[in-house]
């Protein structure tokens, strides 16, 4: 039975090839528990090296301007990448 793992990655900026800044995993198996803060290692440098490994683009974050002043402010982080896996998973 396959079952999807999802991996969501925050790059630095809208290129696949950026530094990866923060990251969640979630494992539809069951075999893995994880949580925020439980790394202090992204599982990937960037996200062309996920595709490389393996996983599958489904989402990019959308492009959006940014207005003067964006710099100096504290917000959610805006280069979110969706990938996923489909693994065996055997009961």
């Amino acid at each position: 039975m396959l079952r999807q793992q999802v991996m969501v990655l925050y790059l630095g900026s809208s290129a696949l090839d950026t530094t990866v800044i923060a990251w969640a995993f979630y494992d539809g198996t069951g075999r893995k528990r994880h949580m925020s803060g439980d790394s202090d290692e992204p599982p990937y440098q960037t996200g062309l090296d996920a595709l490389l490994d393996g996983w599958r683009l489904i989402q990019a974050s959308p492009l959006i301007s940014h207005v003067s002043g964006d710099e100096f402010k504290t917000d959610y982080l805006k280069y979110e990448f969706f990938f996923e896996k489909m693994v065996e998973h055997h009961e």
